[in-house]
């Protein structure tokens, strides 16, 4: 299916609410003189990611990367990997732009644009392999679950872009949703679980700040993984 015909290509829905916050010296520092460098402008034509990279390695895709902690923190850990990582909010791409700088990470590159779009329009099918969504927003509320991201909708989009053995992972600490990835995830024909419900947490994510207050609080954390067939 062409990416101008996919179901949501015309979403009226919007998972995310576009609150910029402030921008600090050093993150808007960062964004007016990095971003040029480690940026990527949206398109509708599909990435090269070797062009992009330099190198013909694994690409995955990072989906809402907050402060961009945990991406620089992985990428550097995986440098036989590339992440291209997706963010709207400013001061988040300031952020890990910062990061990347200060890390001297060049394994990571940054779009700042809808998640969907970019997915549609500038990743071929099968060219990633992987997808992370960590702690995405939960939109608690009944009425706010249509703005969730994860959806079937966009799960099949997802899958459509992994290759074959491929894995989106998803992480939460709200169990309501927890309960919804799994249910959503497992009902895409073109993936498998990974665990029998959900997962243990892999090495390679390492616990944020917030997580690990979480868990000193009783809190829980879900991962979710599973795999392109």
């Amino acid at each position: 299916m062409p990416a101008s015909d996919h179901p949501l290509s015309h979403r009226p829905v919007r998972s995310y609410v576009l609150r910029q916050g402030r921008v600090s010296n050093a993150q808007r520092r960062a964004y007016d003189t990095l971003l040029h460098t480690y940026g990527v402008a949206y398109g509708r034509e599909a990435l090269d990611f070797q062009r992009l990279f330099g190198r013909d390695t694994p690409c995955i895709i990072e989906i809402g990367f907050g402060m961009g902690e945990t991406t620089a923190a992985i990428a550097a850990a995986h440098p036989e990997n590339d992440y291209l990582a997706l963010e709207v909010h400013t001061p988040g791409v300031g952020s890990l732009l910062k990061q990347i700088a200060e890390r001297g990470l060049t394994n990571v590159r940054i779009v700042q644009h809808d998640a969907v779009e970019v997915l549609e329009h500038m990743v071929a099918p099968g060219a990633l392999t992987g997808v992370h969504i960590f702690f995405p927003d939960p939109w608690p509320k009944k009425r706010h679950h249509k703005r969730r991201l994860i959806q079937p909708d966009f799960v099949r989009l997802l899958a459509t872009r992994l290759r074959s053995g491929g894995c989106v992972h998803a992480a939460t600490d709200w169990q309501e949703y927890a309960a919804h990835i799994l249910e959503v995830l497992s009902a895409e024909p073109m993936l498998e679980n990974t665990a029998a419900g959900y997962a243990p947490r892999p090495d390679y994510r390492p616990p944020t700040k917030f997580e690990q207050r979480g868990l000193r609080l009783g809190h829980g954390v879900w991962d979710i993984i599973f795999r392109r067939r």
